[in-house]
C-alpha cells in the first residue's frame, strides 16, 4: 500500500469483497483513515468499560442520579465490552486482512447512521449536548469519502 492516492477515481464496487483480501487494492489513505478512526472508537469502547460512570454523565450528561441511573451506567459498560469486541475483529480485518478496508469503512459509515436512526425512534434525554451526537455528523461526510476512496483503485491493472 504506497499509494496514497488511487491511480482511478472510478468506485469498484467488486473492492468491497475482494478474491484476495491480504492484499490492499485501494489507497492507502483509505487505510489511514480508517486506522485512525478505528482507534477513536477503541478508545471509546474503553471508556464505557473503564470510567467510573461509564461516561454516561462524565461525558453523554446523562442525568444518572435517577431512579435505574445505576442501570443506565452498567448498560454503558457492557455496551462497551461489545464494542470493544467488535473493534479487536475490525483491527484483525485492518492489520491483517487490508483488502477489506472498504469493508471496514462501510461498517464505520453505517454505525452512527443507524444509531442516529434509533436515537430518533428512541431519543436520549442529556443535560447538555453528548459529544456523539455533534461528532457524528462532522465524521459522517470524511468516512463516506473515505469509503468511496476505498473503492477506487490505487494500480492500475494490466489488461484494462
Amino acid at each position: 500500500m504506497n499509494n496514497m492516492l488511487p491511480k482511478v477515481w472510478r468506485p469498484d464496487l467488486a473492492a468491497l469483497l475482494p478474491a484476495n483480501p491480504s492484499t490492499a487494492g485501494g489507497p492507502a489513505l483509505a487505510w489511514w483513515i480508517a486506522l485512525l478512526f478505528l482507534c477513536m472508537i477503541t478508545v471509546r469502547s474503553l471508556i464505557h468499560m473503564l470510567v467510573y460512570d461509564s461516561g454516561a454523565h462524565s461525558i453523554a450528561t446523562i442525568d444518572i442520579s435517577v431512579a435505574g441511573g445505576a442501570n443506565i451506567v452498567a448498560m454503558l459498560g457492557q455496551l462497551g465490552a461489545s464494542q470493544l469486541l467488535l473493534t479487536l475483529l475490525l483491527w484483525v480485518l485492518l492489520l491483517r486482512y487490508r483488502g477489506f478496508v472498504p469493508l471496514v469503512l462501510l461498517v464505520f459509515m453505517l454505525e452512527p447512521a443507524l444509531r442516529a436512526f434509533e436515537g430518533h425512534l428512541k431519543p436520549l434525554i442529556t443535560e447538555g449536548v453528548a459529544p456523539g451526537a455533534e461528532f457524528n455528523w462532522m465524521v459522517e461526510p470524511i468516512l463516506i469519502a473515505a469509503f468511496l476512496l476505498s473503492l477506487c483503485p490505487a494500480r492500475i491493472r494490466l489488461g484494462s
